[in-house]
């Protein structure tokens, strides 16, 4: 018998973050007692705005609980979501590389927690720790791949494969570094990262669900053959 997906989302403490992150456990004893240091915890409200387009970021982001999305707005008042981060997952970093003011916004789309580790903790580590700047260029490296498929998706996939593609980005380790297959995502947040009207991505849900390849339950949906939507993706 196969046992169902657990669905509760997920909530860490900070001890639990840090254990499970590859950057943090790679760092020597002295450098894991000054993150354990300065790391702070803050809450995010539902709709509420962890970070704003042209604010100076002074911390590095994890998220503990629930979901934060980074997206643009146009003058018009349209929206691009341009990604998720779920529960495991850090990020921030290149804002803090460039030293500039952040170019998207960070939003909570449900109630959040953050983790916290400040700027001058963030440099002192890229200057003390090699491992922790392996780590950095790893993201910022999978990040920019990502991004960069998005581009020629859009430009040659239709739009089933541009959700599916959107789906499993949400799967990806870098925003879901846990590999979560229940997603706190909306229809609609999800037809805003395909790049889709909301009507598209309804009717390529109906398809998935028919496929077998995904769940709807109230408030999100669950992924039930990655592959299969990896393979739609490509």
């Amino acid at each position: 018998m196969t046992r169902p997906i657990r669905t509760a989302a997920l909530s860490l403490t900070l001890d639990e973050l840090l254990a499970q992150s590859l950057w943090f456990t790679s760092l020597d004893e002295s450098a894991q007692r000054q993150v354990r240091a300065d790391i702070s915890e803050r809450a995010v409200g539902m709709g509420q705005f962890l970070g704003r387009h042209g604010d100076r970021q002074h911390v590095w982001f994890g998220v503990l609980e629930g979901l934060i999305k980074w997206s643009i707005t146009a003058h018009d008042g349209r929206t691009v979501t341009l990604g998720g981060q779920l529960a495991g997952s850090w990020f921030g970093e290149g804002t803090l590389i460039r030293k500039a003011p952040r170019q998207s916004d960070l939003i909570a789309l449900r109630d959040s927690r953050v983790a916290q580790i400040p700027l001058a903790t963030f440099d002192w580590l890229r200057s003390h720790q090699p491992s922790f700047n392996e780590f950095l260029l790893m993201q910022v490296n999978e990040r920019l791949h990502w991004f960069m498929g998005n581009v020629a998706a859009y430009g040659l996939l239709d739009t089933d494969s541009l959700v599916a593609r959107a789906l499993v980005g949400m799967v990806h380790p870098l925003p879901n570094p846990r590999g979560e297959r229940y997603l706190q995502l909306s229809q609609e947040e999800l037809a805003n990262l395909a790049a889709v009207s909301r009507q598209t991505c309804n009717k390529a849900m109906m398809h998935f669900k028919d496929a077998g390849l995904v769940r709807t339950e109230y408030g999100g949906l669950v992924v039930l053959d990655l592959p299969g939507l990896q393979a739609l993706a490509q």
